[in-house]
C-alpha cells in the first residue's frame, strides 16, 4: 500500500475540530461557574436552616417557653418567633443546646385561642418549628 492513500485529504481537519469544540465547552463552563459566585449566588448555598427539634412547655398571653429536644446546637439570637404570622420576639443569646428552655415575649401579639406559633431561622429565612398552640 502506497502512504499516499493512507492519509487522505478529508481526514486531516477533524483533530483540530474537536479540539475548538472542546476548548469552547472548557471555557463556557468555566465562565458559568466563575460568574456564579461573582454575582454572589454560591453564597446563597450555604444559608441552610439547621436540624433541630422543638416542643411548647407552656403558654400564657404574654410568653411562650420551649424546649430544645434535639438536633444540632443554635445560636438562639439567629431564631425568631412568630405568632399566627406576625414577628414576635427573639431568644436571648447565646448557643442553645438539646435540652435547654427558653422563653420569649409575645406581649405584642393578637391572641385567640388557637394560634400557629413558628421558631424562623432569620439568616436562611426558614421555619424550623411550628405548632397550632391553645392559649386558652
Amino acid at each position: 500500500m502506497k502512504s499516499s492513500k493512507l492519509f487522505s485529504k478529508d481526514d486531516r481537519g477533524v483533530s483540530p475540530v474537536i479540539g475548538v469544540i472542546l476548548m469552547v465547552a472548557i471555557t463556557v463552563i468555566l465562565a458559568a461557574v466563575i460568574g456564579t459566585f461573582v454575582l454572589g449566588l454560591g453564597d446563597s448555598l450555604n444559608d441552610t436552616a439547621p436540624q433541630a427539634s422543638f416542643t411548647v412547655d407552656s403558654v400564657d398571653t404574654d410568653n411562650i417557653n420551649f424546649t430544645k429536644t434535639g438536633g444540632e446546637s443554635i445560636e438562639a439570637s439567629d431564631l425568631t418567633v412568630s405568632v399566627n404570622g406576625t414577628r414576635e420576639g427573639q431568644f436571648s443569646q447565646g448557643r442553645w443546646r438539646t435540652g435547654e428552655s427558653r422563653g420569649v415575649s409575645i406581649g405584642n401579639a393578637t391572641i385567640n385561642q388557637e394560634e400557629t406559633v413558628r421558631i424562623i431561622h432569620d439568616p436562611s429565612g426558614n421555619t424550623i418549628f411550628q405548632q397550632t398552640v391553645d392559649f386558652s
